[in-house]
């Protein structure tokens, strides 16, 4: 009687060539749940504007990242599979299924069913839950299984930001550098539209979210709202790390317009260049393996934009990708769902 396993992240094109950057676009982008508008609209707006202008210019970028071996994103996806079936031994069946792109989620849980598990446990690689990236790959998953004849017990982890074992992993992570030695600290998180931030909170009964201090603790009614989570996993490792009031901000990047929740995390980094900030510390704990927001985003771009504005660097403490610590906690994760004693 073995339990499977499913881990899920967003995914990755197969190769940095444009036809293979248009094609992983196009999939993702055409995701209801990514661009909720209606679906007419989305159609023309994606596959007509979006994609043939966006895929050129992102396969440049993924360029910059690629290695020989492939994409950080997966790579890292298959180390930690390797690393967590390890972990959980013969019992557990471990499998690895990508929102868009390869290994597709069906052609795991496929891999999953033929191993015969008696139960499963799904969990989307996102540590704040959001109906684009939690939510989207969830339903992928649900939609595959529920046209098997025999449907397995099923455990979900919709977020896990407030796993003290995640928690622990990114302190472990961050031991290398000495928060002292720079002026500022960001917590930058990807971002979101508002839009998806008040239809969540419009789940509960709406009325509760303004995006603003109804975020600063989690309670029963915004458990699930992006932005309150985000907020909650920079309390936390502020408390761990020992960062002072006033030398760190948590903010939000790779916004499309200006609709989406604030602060943005390149204004942030603009004005503390302004007012003098030399080396900036920077944590992206939305991530929880290195990829094209990370490396590229932060690690370049934001570089070459704190330079531009007086600062001298930033530096990107990297992702848990498939630290010892992260696979523990991941282990304990799993466990805990399927009662089994840690």
């Amino acid at each position: 009687m073995k339990t499977g396993v499913l881990l899920i992240n967003l995914g990755t094109p197969d190769s940095a060539s444009t036809g293979d950057v248009r094609k992983y676009l196009t999939e993702f982008l055409n995701d209801p749940r990514v661009i909720d508008i209606n679906p007419i609209g989305r159609f023309l707006l994606v596959n007509g504007i979006i994609v043939p202008f966006r895929a050129p210019k992102s396969a440049k970028l993924y360029q910059h990242i690629w290695t020989k071996d492939g994409s950080p994103l997966l790579i890292y996806g298959n180390k930690v599979k390797k690393s967590l079936q390890e972990a959980l031994g013969n019992e557990f069946v471990v499998d690895l299924g990508m929102r868009y792109g390869k290994p597709t989620i069906a052609e795991a849980l496929d891999r999953l069913r033929k191993a015969q598990v008696s139960r499963m446990v799904l969990i989307p690689l996102y540590p704040q839950y959001a109906s684009s990236s939690t939510g989207s790959s969830v339903e992928k998953a649900l939609g595959v299984i529920k046209g098997w004849e025999v449907t397995p017990s099923l455990e979900i982890i919709s977020y896990f930001f407030n796993q003290p074992s995640f928690l622990d992993a990114w302190v472990e992570v961050a031991r290398k550098y000495n928060i002292a030695d720079y002026d500022h600290v960001l917590f930058s998180y990807h971002g979101l539209p508002e839009r998806h931030i008040y239809k969540s909170s419009a789940h509960y009964g709406g009325g509760m979210c303004n995006l603003g201090s109804c975020c600063d603790e989690i309670k029963p009614g915004n458990q699930y709202c992006y932005r309150a989570s985000c907020l909650a996993t920079t309390r936390a490792l502020v408390q761990r790390l020992g960062i002072p009031e006033g030398k760190y901000t948590s903010s939000f990047q790779s916004r499309l317009n200006d609709k989406w929740i604030k602060p943005y995390s390149d204004k942030v980094l603009e004005e503390q260049a302004k007012a003098g900030a030399k080396r900036i510390l920077v944590f992206s704990p939305a991530f929880v393996a290195d990829c094209l927001e990370t490396l590229y985003e932060i690690g370049t771009e934001y570089n070459e934009l704190f330079r531009k504005h007086g600062g001298e660097k930033i530096q990107l403490v990297e992702s848990l990708n498939d630290s010892p610590r992260w696979i523990e906690g991941l282990k304990e994760m799993v466990l805990a769902k399927t009662q089994v004693n840690v």
